[in-house]
Formats: structure tokens, sequence, C-alpha cells
């Protein structure tokens, strides 16, 4: 076991791949002395870690905005065809370190930090995670902006600026506790508030007939949506895109009613209803709660976004403001509309309402201009998570949309006819109006009707979605449907989480890869080289270290570092199968007081993970999960074969300091429900081998590495469907593995809650009664799964082989080669590897230039 690495020897490593030049280090210097002292208005006496930080932000951000505002005019100049990433998650978390990387000045800001007697990773500790979103799909969305700004593509993602984001997880007497995340309560340092572009937002209301026989939407309640711009840097190539995020004002003739009755200080207080808007995300994962609140924020974000971008598309001809552009028809060649989910589906009935009512198009042209700018990528399969929004909510919150949108689907319901026929079931099955029980708007069904794409996010979720749930309308226009396998950014993901192993991976090929990462197959031939393994290894051992001193530090449990450190961090969800991970603790446990003198591989367990507030089942796995922990850790005869952890507030900075130090990653889903997963990507990008089953981007990982280099197990899809179509019987498997039954009855009868035997009554009956994962029926391969782990582990060599392999063959889940296939194959642009210039003619130096 290595000693963990000293800051001046990190210094060291820092600057293996670019010395700091000594007048750009000055530069820094002065640079944060005069923010200290005109931006914080505060000398070295007084100041604080905060005030360090945000002097040292804003010095980085100095070094942002002249190739921010370069980037702007380059394409004001050029009119390119924009892409727009709608989305109402963005999980960007901090942004100090990755600007500085992305800028090339990190080795710089380092040294002048250092000189100062100040420590650049106390500064960096004190940045509020941005934690605008739940997951995957919102910590997707943040990878792709870093890849579309490093691909140099005219992009600008739009979301909302939530004042309180992702609740902060506190574990209190075993159980999860939500407390508001206040993100903003010292102010963010990267964004700039552009209230000169406020848009007004309607809610409400009703719809006329205007004298020209249009329709028009009148009496509305308005909001106001003020835009806060952030800035999104590519890495090395001075391009810097933007992050425009919406914040809900009360216009200032907001309940004219109660002023006008003279209650004025009521009608102030008042205010505040509208701006409730954007207080808050959302927090459930996987799951539609038809909420008002929820659809309000979905067309807040719509209505203030598409304003914009007609505003732009009239306004960007070759840089005349003077000359509006007015033929609509070629905005699909300059305005490409993703749709993350279905959340920003209501941007559809919008684009046309504006095309309709305020651009006074004809709906034939109207509908084609909007199809050809939207695009829709699906990201889930579970039916409980499908937006499907009450007619009667639509109809009162935003009547003219519900017309529009009755109109497209009985326009579309004309062409089904015209292609099936009157058949009836057809006729249902691709309405985007479902009719059965209360009338709801399929908002997904929408989504592919008002797409001129469709995409799923691995190859085996875009299979299943046209196998299963939108086969309908695959047999209706199967030229719609696409797959676009999910990546993530290696800037973030190894460069700036892992900067020991990029410098091994760069003493090796070079420093090219982190913007062509299929390079990093090159390292294959040396994964049999003893030499290249031990490097690996003790990077990864120090990674190790550092996790169990930073753990130690939070929950005071004594970690072995020596232990394989097995790893499973992801929103808690049945179908995740964290209860498949804690059958495998309970089993172990018990091996071990079975014979605590047999050779046993030691593992520290962690598990990560928030559960949304109000899902109970997810609660109870945390919380036994906790409680099987204290059992285990607090047993003698264990001693440090085997420690359980819980990872309280896993986020996006959690993550960065978990990747590097996992050897074990647990993507145990039950075939055929995660659509595709990045967190295992991540893993396998820092040397992490996979326990895993054939679901989402799992099967396309083994194909990469080869089967021999992942540890699958389990049923497949095809497996899965049998089961459930025999019936699926858990007690077959509870009475068939005498572990197993020794496992599940330790918990029913309340051997890790003594003096409450009831506890987790209602897990065992999940288990057993109505599991619609079938956790048990893959529990044996699991087990057997996870043997071959320990032995593999005591086989270093091999071990350290099969880590090489997994690095070496992430090169395809980069968001750089999936933001490649979305620009060619579906916004009709091209990725550009080109720089743009330096705006400062600093871009010499070897560390300012990463190619």
């Amino acid at each position: 076991m290595s000693a963990p690495v000293t800051d001046k020897e990190k210094r060291k490593q820092i600057s293996v791949r670019g010395i700091a030049q000594v007048e750009n280090v000055a530069n820094v210097k002065k640079s944060f002395n005069r923010h200290l002292h005109y931006t914080i208005i505060k000398d070295r006496h007084v100041s604080t870690q905060r005030d360090y930080y945000f002097s040292l932000a804003n010095v980085v951000k100095d070094h942002l905005v002249s190739r921010w505002i370069r980037t702007q005019q380059h394409y004001y100049e050029t009119d390119p065809k924009r892409v727009y990433y709608l989305s109402l998650e963005f999980y960007m978390g901090r942004s100090l370190t990755n600007t500085m990387i992305n800028l090339g000045i990190q080795g710089a800001c380092d040294e002048a930090m250092y000189q100062l007697g100040l420590d650049i990773e106390e500064m960096e500790e004190m940045e509020a995670d941005a934690g605008l979103g739940n997951g995957g799909l919102g910590r997707l969305a943040a990878c792709f902006l870093d890849s579309m700004a490093t691909l140099a593509m005219p992009s600008y993602g739009y979301g909302i600026r939530y004042e309180y984001g992702i609740f902060t997880q506190k574990i209190e007497n075993f159980e999860q506790c939500e407390e508001p995340d206040d993100w903003l309560r010292f102010g963010n340092p990267w964004e700039k508030a552009r209230p000169e572009y406020t848009v007004p937002v309607h809610f409400y209301g009703n719809v006329v007939y205007t004298a020209e026989g249009g329709r028009k939407w009148v009496n509305t309640e308005v909001v106001l949506a003020m835009p806060y711009d952030n800035p999104i840097p590519g890495y090395g190539n001075n391009v810097c895109n933007t992050l425009r995020l919406w914040s809900a004002k009360s216009p200032l003739s907001f309940n004219l009613k109660l002023f006008n009755t003279g209650d004025y200080i009521q009608s102030v207080l008042d205010r505040n209803i509208a701006e409730n808007i954007t207080r808050v995300l959302y927090p459930k994962d996987n799951m539609f709660e038809g909420k008002e609140l929820r659809l309000k924020q979905e067309y807040f974000l719509c209505a203030a976004t598409l304003n914009d971008v007609v505003r732009r598309f009239k306004a960007s001809k070759f840089g005349s403001r003077e000359v509006a552009r007015t033929n609509f028809d070629l905005m699909p060649d300059k305005v490409a509309i993703q749709l993350n989910d279905t959340h920003p589906a209501i941007a559809i009935p919008e684009l046309m309402r504006i095309l309709l009512d305020e651009e006074h198009l004809a709906w034939e042209q109207a509908w084609t201009i909007t199809t050809k700018c939207c695009a829709y990528t699906n990201h889930t399969i579970l039916p409980e998570a499908l937006e499907r929004w009450p007619v009667t909510m639509l109809q009162e919150l935003l009547p003219r949309h519900l017309e529009i949108i009755y109109h497209i689907n009985h326009l579309h319901m004309e062409q089904v006819k015209a292609k099936y026929g009157d058949d009836a079931e057809k006729l249902k099955q691709l309405s985007c109006i479902e009719e059965d029980g209360e009338k709801r708007v399929n908002m997904a069904h929408l989504a592919i009707i008002g797409s001129h794409t469709v995409n799923g996010v691995a190859f085996i979720h875009s299979e299943l979605i046209k196998k299963s749930l939108f086969k309908p309308f695959f047999e209706y226009c199967p030229e719609k449907f696409q797959n676009k396998t999910n990546g993530i950014t290696p800037r973030r993901w190894l460069l700036l989480c892992n900067p020991m192993l990029a410098d091994l991976i760069s003493e090796k090929i070079g420093d090219d890869w982190p913007v062509h990462l299929d390079q990093l197959t090159q390292l294959k031939e040396w994964a049999e080289d003893p030499k290249f393994q031990d490097e690996v290894m003790k990077v990864k051992q120090n990674n190790k270290n550092k996790l169990a001193a930073y753990l130690k530090e939070q929950t005071d449990i004594d970690i072995n570092p020596s232990s394989l450190f097995d790893i499973q961090v992801k929103r808690i969800h049945e179908y995740k199968r964290q209860l498949l991970n804690i059958l495998h603790i309970i089993t172990l446990y018990n091996r071990i007081k079975k014979n605590p003198s047999a050779p046993f591989t030691p593992r520290t367990v962690m598990i990560g993970g928030k559960a949304a507030p109000g899902y109970y089942m997810a609660k109870q796995i945390i919380k036994l999960f906790n409680k099987v922990g204290a059992v285990v850790n607090a047993d003698p005869m264990v001693g440090d074969k085997l420690k359980v952890v819980f990872l309280e507030n896993y986020r996006v900075t959690l993550a960065e300091k978990i990747m590097p130090a996992a050897d074990l990653s647990e993507q145990i889903s039950t075939a055929g429900t995660e659509a595709s997963g990045t967190g295992n990507m991540k893993f396998m990008l820092n040397g992490g081998l996979t326990i895993g089953t054939l679901d989402g981007a799992n099967v396309e990982m083994a194909e990469e590495m080869g089967n021999e280099n992942i540890f699958i197990f389990g049923m497949t899809v095809d497996d899965v469907e049998a089961v459930q179509a025999k019936g699926y019987n858990a007690y077959d498997y509870y009475n068939e593995s005498p572990e197993l039954k020794q496992v599940i009855d330790m918990i029913k009868d309340g051997f890790f809650t003594p003096g409450n035997n009831d506890e987790f009554k209602d897990v065992v009956d999940l288990l057993l009664n109505n599991d619609r994962f079938l956790t048990l029926a893959d529990y044996k391969a699991y087990i057997a799964a996870q043997d071959d782990v320990s032995a593999t582990y005591n086989n270093t060599t091999k071990w350290a082989e099969m880590a090489i392999h997994n690095i070496a063959s992430s090169g395809k889940f980069s968001s750089d080669r999936t933001i490649a296939e979305y620009a060619r194959e579906i916004w009709g642009m091209q990725p550009n590897y080109e720089k743009l210039p330096d705006p400062h003619g600093l871009m010499d130096s070897k560390e300012n230039s990463p190619k």
C-alpha cells in the first residue's frame, strides 16, 4: 500500500503536461489580489477561504469572458445552424477546476496560489455544486454541453435556474432526511443575469377568434422569465458556449385587483406566488406525478426558450439586426431543437402557437417547420415515468396549447386512417390523447408525432422501445427511430477527477486523447506489461487511500484500504436492485460467521444515492442497508474483512472522488430496465471492473472490452420475458437456495433490528410477493459472479490486466462521440476540431495548448 500523495508531489504531477509560464503565474497573482480588493472588498487579514475561492473564480472568469464574447460574435457573423438543447435538468456540479482545465490555466493558477501561501484544493472545496438535476438525465445534459463546446458546435443549453437544487441528503437514525439545497446562498460567480432579455410567459386565460379568423390567447396571467447566462468552455479550443437558465419574476402589474382595493402590501407579498415557478427542482426520478407546478415549470422553460430561438433566427442574418429574416421555411436550416425526454415536449405546440398566432403562418407550413426543427430523446421504458397530463389541467393552464394538441392529433389520426383504414385499435395506440378513464395527453406520443427523429440512449434500449414501448409508432414511421448511445466527458471524468491516471496515460500515448478518446485503445499493448500494470495499480491504490481517509473523516469508519472497494452509486430505485447487493452483503457476513478462519477476500461495500422523498420503498432500502452495516461493522469476528458504508449525499463532486477509487462497479438492474447508465462508463474509464447484467450500456461495454474483462451475470431480456410469461414465483428461488433462505429469514426475523422484528416486513413482502424486478431470480447467478470477482481480485496481475483493458476500451463512451453522432445524424451539423483564435494571444505555452 503506497502512501497518499503529498501536495508538493501533486503539484509536480499537474505540471508534467505543461510547465506554468512565469508571466502567467505573475498575472494570476496580480489579478487575484486585485479581485480580493475590488470585487470581494476584503484584505488578507479578514479574508476567509470562501473569499479566496470567489477571488480565484473571478480570475478564471476573466480568462473566459473574451473567449465567450468572441465565440458569440463568431456565431453572429457566420450565421451557422444552432442547436438548442432543452432540458429541465442540468446536473453541472462545480465549475472552477473544470474551467481551469479547459482553458489550460490550471498549472498557472495552482502555482500562483501556492506562491501566495494558499491551498487551491481548500478553495475548490468552497464551491457549491450546481445540483440542478436528479441523476443520469441531468448529468448527461451537462456532459453534452461540455462536448458541444469542445466540438465547437454553435449550441445553447436551456434550462431552469432553480433556487433550490436536488435536496441535501442527511442520514439520521439510519434513515434519509432531506434538507433544502440553498446553493445560491453565497452567490454564483459564474452566472451573469441578463435582465434586458427578460420575456413574458403566459398562463391561464381563454382563446378567442381574431377578425381575420385566427385564434388568440387572451386574459392571461403573465410571469416574467429572466435569463441567467453561464459560460460553457470547450477544451483547449477557445470556444465558449452558453447555458441559459431562466428565473421567474413577477411582473410589476402583478395582482392589480388587490392593488386597486388598496391592499398594496398584500399585492407585493403575493409576488412570491409567480416566482415560485423556479423555486425548486422536483426530486422525482423515473416517476411521473401530475402536479400543476411541474407543468408550469415545463411550459415556462419552453415558452421563454422558443421566444429566444425565434428572436435569434429572425435577427441573425449575417450580422444584420435591421433586416429581420421573415422566411420561416429557412428555420430548419438554422435551428435544431433537442428535447431531453418529454419534459420539454410542450415546446412542440408552443412553437406551433408562435408560428400560427404571432407570425401568421398557415398550419401546414408551421407544422413542417416544427417537425423539421424538433427531435426527441427517450430516457426510460418504465411506464410509471411517462408523462400523461390530464386534459382538464391543460385546458385551464394552457387552453390554446390544448386546442393545438387536439388539432395535431386530429390530422395525425387522419393520416393513420389513410394508412391503416378504420382500425380502432391502431388509432387508439397511435393517438396522443388517451381516452381510458380520465382523459390525458400522452407527452411521449406528442413528442414522436411532432419530431423528425426519436432516439433511445443505448443500443438495447433503442431496440426495446421499437419492440415494446413505441412499437405501433415504429411500425407506422420506422424512419424516425435511431440510437445514440450515451457518453461521458473525459475532461471531468478522467482529466479532472483522476490526474495521476491521466498523466500515466499521457506518458504512454501523448496528450491528444482527451478530445480523441478512441486513442485509448493504444494502451492495450501494455495491458500485460508488469511495469505498466504496477503503475496503474499504484494510482488506483493512491485513490483508494484518499477515499478511505475522506470516509474516515466523514463516517468515522476505519476502512481497510487494501480491501476490494465494491461500489454502487446511483438513485435508489427498485429496478436498480440495491436490494440484490444487500442480499450479497448478508451472504458474505453469514459465510464469515460460519467459518471465521476460512480464507476470505476483504471487501468494503459502499452504496450511495438519493431516494425520492415520497418513495417509501427506496427509503426502506437505505434504512436496511444502514442497519445491516451497523451489525456487520460492529462485529469483532468480521474485523476488517467486510465493511459496509453508506455514501451520504451522493452528488457530482462526491462522484469525482469515488470513480477513481473503485475496484468494482455494480450495474445490476433487471435486464431491460436501465435505459443506458453513465456511471458504468465513469467507473470503466477509471479502471474499475464491472459486475453487471446485460442491460443498458453494459451490453456495449462488454462488446468493446470482451466478456473476459467484465463480470456479466443473470437473466437476459429474453430470460426475463420468459420468467414473466411463466409467472414469477419468488418462493421457488427462496426454497431452492439455503443461503438465500437464511438471508431473507434474518431480515424477516429482525436479526438486524432487535426489538422490532417487523421493521422490514414490507421489504421482505416485496421480495417474496410482488417484486416486478425479479431480484431473487438473479440471486444465485449474482453470488457466483461475486465469488468469481473475489477470486480474480486475489490474482493481482489478472486484475490489473482487466483494469487496463477496461480503460483502453472506453473510447466509444466519450460524449464527444455521442454528440458527433447527434450532430451528423439528427441535427444536420458537423463537429469541428479547429480552434478559434486566442483572444489574449496567450496560448503559446505547451500548458495552454491542449491539442
